[in-house]
């Protein structure tokens, strides 16, 4: 059976210890999954950080457990940024999942131009809520201890201003000539993709990016869907990354 991992803060773990869980996780923990004293589980502050072992105490309030082994998720040499235009439905929900699961960094909500959803200021606030459950949700299910941080929203010029900063990004579009497979792909530093919505990127959009330094390109000989877009270049640019190393 697979040990559980659950999310709590910890303050220099030492083998030994004892680890409380406490809160909406520790009742998770305790009172729907029902976890019993000599259990093993995981627990990760969700940085890179976690312990694994027994549970030791367990009531209806959380549980604790005798750490055996505290665990370091190694930092990659390349920060993987997703930049993704605000889907409909629940495709905003299956995007940040399945990039969590493949080990994105950051997920940045773009507002683009041919995005139906539209998050008004009173929506907003809700709307990185969930994005930000959902990521949290699926780093416990894939057992990752780094919770990919979710950005603020970034309008078109802001992301343009952000390109400067990165060591490559790459702008997912069906008209691009080069293929991602024969871009430059650094090994290290920050890389960047940008995914359109499901109406696509305007000619405006693919501009003020590749004005700013984006490279676009192709992941496909196919048109993809906003919430699959994401996962296939995230997995075309760490294979790159790998075989560039």
């Amino acid at each position: 059976m697979t040990e559980p991992l659950f999310l709590a803060d910890l303050d220099a773990p030492e083998v030994g210890q004892l680890v409380a869980l406490t809160g909406d996780e520790g009742r998770h923990a305790a009172a729907v999954r029902r976890l019993r004293v000599g259990e093993i589980i995981l627990i990760s502050d969700g940085n890179g950080t976690a312990v694994r072992g027994p549970v030791a105490t367990a009531d209806k309030t959380g549980l604790s457990i005798t750490v055996e082994e505290v665990l370091h998720s190694p930092v990659s040499p390349v920060k993987y940024v997703a930049v993704q235009a605000l889907p409909k439905g629940d495709r905003a929900e299956l995007a940040v999942e399945m990039l969590t699961e493949l080990g994105i960094d950051e997920i940045v909500p773009w507002q683009s131009e041919r995005s139906v959803v539209r998050w008004a200021p009173d929506r907003t606030e809700r709307g990185l809520t969930r994005w930000r459950a959902t990521a949290r949700e699926a780093a416990k299910q894939c057992r990752r201890f780094r919770v990919p941080t979710v950005a603020m929203p970034m309008t078109t010029a802001e992301l343009a201003l952000r390109i400067a900063q990165t060591d490559l990004t790459v702008v997912l579009h069906e008209t691009a000539e080069a293929h991602l497979g024969t871009l430059d792909v650094p090994t290290s530093g920050e890389v960047m993709f940008i995914i359109g919505p499901e109406g696509g990127l305007t000619d405006e959009e693919v501009d003020a990016f590749t004005a700013a330094g984006g490279r676009a390109a192709l992941i496909s000989d196919a048109v993809l869907r906003t919430s699959t877009a994401g996962i296939v270049a995230l997995a075309q640019l760490q294979a790159l990354r790998v075989r560039g190393n």
